[in-house]
């Protein structure tokens, strides 16, 4: 019979999670999040998250699948720092439990693009949801509804004046490594 891993009560999860994000509030500009080393079988995962929609899970980037987060240093007209409160939230959302994710392919830049999963619950659209990320419906049009529904609360990014990543990133193109 197999042991069934032990749950955290709710007590000390709610700890962990105001530990962590009184933690994260700390990071200032670091390029990765470290987040709380959890358990997924009997091997340790390490987890970071490196931005609002992409992870590096047991040495591996995982580039959500189906969302679009604003850029880590992506602020909105008002100044918000965007990016940093996208990376903040999905840092929040993958301390709550093991990540376990599906591939569904590879991109570009040789990333794994999946779909990932915390207590059952869906990453991508935990994001969505909170309006910290849009609907990429270039790829899937999985989470519109979330989506429209984050519009509608004025949630996030919704709340002010943001740009789409993809116009950010238009504007802020990348500077060459010297």
């Amino acid at each position: 019979m197999k042991s069934r891993p032990r749950r955290l009560p709710l007590a000390i999860v709610t700890v962990l999670g105001l530990a962590l994000g009184l933690a994260l509030s700390a990071v200032g500009d670091t390029p990765e999040v470290p987040v709380l080393d959890v358990l997924r079988g009997p091997m340790p995962q390490n987890l970071i998250v490196i931005d609002g929609d992409t992870l590096k899970l047991d040495g591996q980037s995982i580039r959500l699948h189906g969302i679009d987060s604003p850029e880590r240093r992506q602020t909105c007209d008002d100044g918000w720092p965007a990016g940093e409160e996208a990376r903040r939230t999905l840092a929040a959302i993958v301390a709550a439990g093991p990540v376990l994710c599906d591939r569904v392919s590879t991109d570009r830049y040789g990333r794994t693009v999946g779909t990932c999963k915390v207590d059952g619950r869906d990453v991508g659209e935990a994001m969505v949801r909170a309006g910290m990320a849009w609907a990429y419906t270039d790829y899937s049009r999985r989470y519109v509804a979330d989506e429209q529904r984050a519009r509608l609360d004025r949630l996030g990014v919704h709340a002010r004046q943001c740009a789409s990543p993809a116009a950010w990133r238009t504007s802020h193109p990348r500077q060459p490594v010297r």
